[in-house]
């Protein structure tokens, strides 16, 4: 018999006031873990930039996460979680104690996560350090077609410093010439007027190409600007096609992003 399991797609690290339409996450809560194979079937077929699939733990208010892209799973997906936690939220029964206050746990990673206010919820990554090298990889600047100031490589997006806000917005990388060099993807951001500082990734080497509201480089960029701008608490803007705003906080080993959301569709899913 078809069971029918709780659905939305959730639009996480937007704000409509200032068009930033943020980034989509198809969440999905089952009564119980499915195989990898249909978790990416599923995503596939939903076509999202990353579907959340969730099931509660024997612990209130814990839940396993796993993401899916519909080509491949997603080791961490920083506006999957955002927009896990505002799922949670919204099914939780008012009135709850701990009404707002989540865990999602994927593999060793622990993400703690929490609603704000209506529509706005923060959650906590572990910062991620990065190394500056002498030299970007050859090719790199032609293909983003820009010179590019600093490049810091870590174990998740490398980190490419342009000069300008200006010239963030108005890249056009090639790539074609990108998937030449091994790098997974770039987390390519300079420093901002309006706001603390911009950026755009890129994942060359995937279906998607190039990602909307990226809470897994706020991870790394938020270390990187925290240490230039001598600060902990900033704004940032991913300028994307759609578009994501970030506020964030860093402490000793966290990194806390906080991102409004909305719903685009809610239902059931049946399966």
């Amino acid at each position: 018999m078809p069971k029918h399991f709780p659905f939305a797609i959730i639009n996480a690290f937007s704000n409509l006031k200032q068009d930033f339409l943020g980034n989509p996450c198809a969440v999905m809560l089952l009564d119980k873990p499915i195989s990898s194979e249909k978790m990416q079937a599923i995503a596939k077929d939903l076509h999202q930039p990353a579907t959340s699939f969730l099931w509660a733990t024997d612990k209130p208010d814990v839940y396993n996460v796993r993401w899916y892209a519909p080509d491949a799973e997603i080791g961490l997906c920083g506006h999957g979680s955002l927009a896990s936690i505002a799922f949670l939220s919204n099914q939780s029964p008012k009135g709850s104690e701990t009404v707002g206050e989540f865990k999602l746990i994927s593999g060793t990673e622990i993400i703690s996560g929490r609603s704000v206010s209506a529509q706005e919820y923060e959650i906590s990554l572990h910062s991620i350090a990065s190394k500056e090298q002498k030299k970007a990889p050859k090719g790199l600047e032609e293909a983003l077609g820009n010179k590019i100031i600093h490049y810091l490589v870590n174990d998740n997006k490398h980190i490419v410093v342009l000069e300008s806000e200006q010239q963030v917005k108005e890249m056009k990388p090639d790539f074609a010439a990108l998937r030449k060099i091994d790098t997974f993807g770039y987390a390519v951001t300079a420093p901002s007027n309006e706001v603390d500082f911009v950026s755009r990734t890129i994942v060359p080497h995937v279906q998607q190409l190039e990602d909307h509201a990226t809470g897994s480089s706020h991870a790394l960029l938020v270390p990187y600007w925290s240490e230039k701008l001598n600060k902990q608490q900033m704004i940032s803007k991913q300028l994307s096609p759609r578009g994501g705003y970030f506020k964030s906080g860093l402490d000793d080993e966290f990194v806390h992003l906080t991102g409004q959301t909305y719903s685009s569709v809610e239902g059931s899913f049946l399966m």
